[in-house]
């Protein structure tokens, strides 16, 4: 299936015509021989001549036409990006931004971990859903420098260091698991697999790599970025 989508893709964008298809078959040895450009044309089309597959005219304008529909779709269902046309100097939105794809089409869902204060200049942490993060509310403020993204105690772990509030959620990508040995850890709802948060653990998890973020505008930053096989 996906070999039949690239072979009438490729003659989408290679070839504006039946005639430049037709002649893209037929070689200098043909033309040599036969010293006609229109008969090697019918030979090709007739399966008489030519190194690729026989295609019939009202064949190949159908399936240029199907080709164009499914690319125009594939356009139109593209997520409109957060970060798109953002002059971004910042290192952490520069990683968001360069997963925000990634993250609204399911081909990755990244935990953030920030460490700062809120406005009352008390220090909080926390873990966020980003892929959830990006369907829940606007990030365009986040990415134009307008907002500093910070944990909520609706995220999916909350911690004020001042009053001691702790909270801790499931969201659609992520369980929360808080009755563990080892810590906190969390457990995809895409694949089942274990992400596993502690800086120090000679693992992340399958498929979870860990990036600290080196940034003058938090405390402490930290990304758990976790792809999965399993098609959405």
């Amino acid at each position: 299936m996906e070999d039949d989508l690239s072979a009438t893709v490729d003659i989408v964008t290679k070839y504006a015509t039946y005639e430049e298809f037709l002649d893209s078959q037929v070689s200098r040895i043909d033309l040599s021989y036969l010293e006609d450009e229109e008969l090697a044309r019918q030979l090709v089309e007739l399966g008489y001549r030519g190194s690729g597959e026989v295609i019939k005219r009202e064949e190949f304008y159908a399936r240029k036409a199907a080709a164009e529909q499914q690319l125009q779709s594939r356009r139109i269902q593209a997520p409109k990006l957060a970060s798109a046309n953002k002059d971004i100097t910042d290192p952490l939105l520069r990683e968001l931004a360069d997963t925000e794809e990634a993250n609204r089409t399911g081909k990755m869902t990244t935990i953030i971990f920030i460490r700062d204060k809120n406005s009352r200049h008390q220090e909080i942490s926390g873990y966020i859903d980003y892929a959830h993060r990006l369907k829940s509310e606007d990030f365009e403020v986040y990415f134009a420098g307008k907002k500093k993204l910070l944990p909520k105690p609706t995220d999916l772990s909350y911690y004020n260091w001042e009053n001691q509030t702790c909270y801790s959620n499931n969201t659609p990508n992520f369980q929360s698991i808080t009755s563990n040995l080892e810590g906190l850890l969390f457990k995809s709802k895409r694949d089942r697999k274990i992400i596993i948060v502690d800086p120090n653990a000679k693992t992340h998890g399958d498929n979870t790599i860990r990036k600290e973020i080196k940034t003058d505008r938090y405390i402490q930053v930290a990304l758990y970025c976790h792809t999965t096989r399993r098609k959405t």
